[in-house]
């Protein structure tokens, strides 16, 4: 059901944002695109830090602004997570998250102290200030802050860009978590590849100021008219189930509609749920079964269309296995070499497949 709606327009002179919005209401939007498309503006006008004079935003039927009707920020039911944690430096860790907690009564209380500290784990951190935390355990800590005012809407400006590759690492289970065990949509602005396949459900791609594509995730990553899909960097989500752990090889069986692949041994035991990326450069195509390969992973599958890659050398080509969505990028050569074409079936070679897990 899509309860979030925002259209707007600002005029800047050297930049014009234009924008009609219709959001899901649960799990992470992310709002994706190169730094200057207009994404942190689309989160402050949502935000009401932005007072425009033409804009509607709508969440859940409860509206903040029509025209010149204007609900302001604190009146509005959300939390904002900035890149910088921004904490209180006279107050510990417990000080900051308190800040909010204490101004919301006790019966509007959607987020139990407790839980939040557990999910976030920063019991050991409640009494220390923020100039003795790491980057991203201020992260969590202001996370937490937000959080505990009790929002129906979470909105995260980028909050990893401050933090290096180590402390992205190791604040994104969390973010996770708070997916997975929170009730509470989020809107998460990034220009990484990698937070947004981990991370999103649904995906907005901006890009000088404008919407070129707003759907689930795994559909808008496998579309072939979108430059999204077109450079180095091209790949699908899958979302799997683990069937079963082969120890002998430190391997793990993933079960997805379009069959399993074997990928390293991965955390989660039997049963649970895992995101694996599969980057387009990774999947090689053969018109049968190959048995004598070292390939492991093999999909059947059939070809939905063949479109120019990045490059004169090089195809991009749209599968559909049983439903799943996949990319290949080969040369052309090999695309006329196997005589492919819109319709016909092929096994997909996946070389690699990367494990996107807490």
């Amino acid at each position: 059901m899509v309860t979030i709606a925002a259209r707007f327009r600002v005029d800047r002179g050297d930049f014009v944002l234009d924008v009609d919005l219709k959001l899901p209401s649960r799990g992470v939007t992310a709002l994706f695109g190169p730094s200057g498309a207009g994404k942190t503006t689309v989160l402050r006008c949502i935000a009401g830090l932005e007072r425009l004079a033409d804009a509607h935003v709508d969440f859940d039927g409860e509206v903040w602004q029509h025209g010149r009707d204007f609900v302001p920020t604190h009146r509005r039911s959300l939390g904002y997570v900035f890149q910088e944690a921004s904490l209180f430096p006279h107050l510990s860790a417990r000080g900051n998250m308190e800040y909010g907690f204490k101004r919301i009564p006790a019966a509007e209380r959607r987020i139990a102290w407790d839980d939040l500290v557990a999910l976030l784990d920063l019991g050991h951190l409640l009494d220390r200030h923020p100039d003795q935390l790491s980057g991203g355990e201020r992260q969590r800590v202001g996370l937490a802050r937000a959080l505990l005012t009790s929002p129906r809407l979470l909105l995260l400006d980028e909050p990893l860009s401050a933090l290096d590759a180590a402390r992205k690492q190791e604040i994104l289970p969390y973010l996770e978590r708070l997916r997975d065990q929170l009730d509470i949509p989020m809107l998460y602005v990034s220009h990484s590849h990698d937070e947004v396949i981990r991370l999103a459900d649904h995906l907005v791609l901006l890009d000088n100021g404008r919407v070129r594509a707003s759907g689930p995730l795994a559909e808008t990553l496998a579309r072939t008219d979108l430059q999204l899909s077109r450079g180095i960097e091209a790949s699908v989500m899958i979302e799997t189930t683990v069937a079963a752990h082969e120890d002998d090889w430190h391997l793990s069986r993933l079960a997805f509609a379009g069959g399993e692949l074997l990928v390293p041994r991965c955390r989660r035991e039997p049963g649970g749920t895992l995101r694996v990326r599969v980057h387009a450069r990774d999947v090689a195509l053969a018109c049968s079964r190959v048995e004598d390969s070292s390939i492991n992973n093999q999909i059947a599958a059939r070809v939905v269309e063949i479109v120019p890659a990045d490059g004169p050398a090089y195809v991009l080509i749209r599968l559909d296995a049983a439903g799943v969505p996949l990319l290949a990028r080969i040369t052309r050569r090999s695309a006329d070499r196997l005589g492919l074409a819109p319709g016909g079936a092929v096994w997909a070679q996946i070389k690699s497949a990367a494990l996107l897990e807490a």
